[in-house]
């Protein structure tokens, strides 16, 4: 998922530095609502776990590895927009400091990762939140559920996220021309893969959090409660 440099043209690479860009600015403003004294130390736990684990790479197919993505678990976690800054620090500490994707492509990355990741995440993941209020007796098990459906739609959405940037100005490195249609199909078959395993980091996490602390985790705490109505 990490985009290296050349993979796509400087003018799509500078079209989506100004979406990463705006979409920060955006999250920096609103993230002051998910944020307080209680809660702000999460987020930097949270940024520093996917970090960590990131730096951490599982086999998919031959010649191809994945690791956790973070969009979904920090949404969960500390909320879409502190999520979005949290996945962007991390992207942007592994370029900088391990190469970790190309400095070129950082936009892009951003874009796809902390951007599209997160959004996709934390919607799934709040169309699923009713199961999880109605199912007390079975919360963990389905907030397990709902960590693994929002996991897994964000990892492949980040995936599509690159082919849309393909599309729109990518070229191949060795001068060979790579077909659309290819690109995507690899890119959704490991990304399902990646996004399986993303999906089972995520539910455990999230679900260990929520047993230890359900006042810390962001969709729990904001979750509309139940109301009773008796005759």
């Amino acid at each position: 998922m990490h985009m290296s440099d050349g993979l796509i043209n400087a003018p799509t690479s500078l079209l989506f530095v100004v979406v990463a860009v705006a979409g920060l600015s955006i999250a920096a403003w609103r993230a002051r609502s998910e944020l307080d004294e209680r809660t702000a130390p999460m987020a930097g736990l949270v940024a520093a776990f996917i970090f960590a684990v990131q730096m951490v790479n599982f086999p998919i197919l031959p010649g191809v590895s994945g690791h956790l993505l973070g969009g979904a678990l920090a949404a969960v976690l500390v909320g879409p927009y502190t999520g979005m800054l949290c996945i962007s620090i991390v992207l942007i500490v592994q370029a900088l400091l391990f190469a970790d994707g190309g400095l070129t492509a950082l936009g892009a990355n951003i874009t796809n990762m902390a951007i599209i990741g997160v959004v996709v995440g934390c919607g799934v993941a709040v169309t699923l939140r009713p199961l999880v209020v109605r199912q007390e007796r079975l919360r963990f098990r389905v907030l397990g559920g709902m960590s693994f459906a929002a996991a897994l739609c964000g990892t492949v959405a980040a995936a599509m996220g690159f082919v849309l940037e393909y599309a729109i100005g990518g070229h191949a490195t060795s001068g060979e021309s790579t077909s659309l249609g290819a690109v995507a199909a690899y890119m959704l078959g490991a990304h399902v893969l990646i996004g399986i395993g993303e999906g089972l980091i995520t539910a455990v996490t999230v679900t260990a959090v929520a047993k230890a602390r359900p006042d810390l985790v962001y969709l729990l705490r904001t979750a509309p409660r139940r109301v009773e109505v008796r005759a």
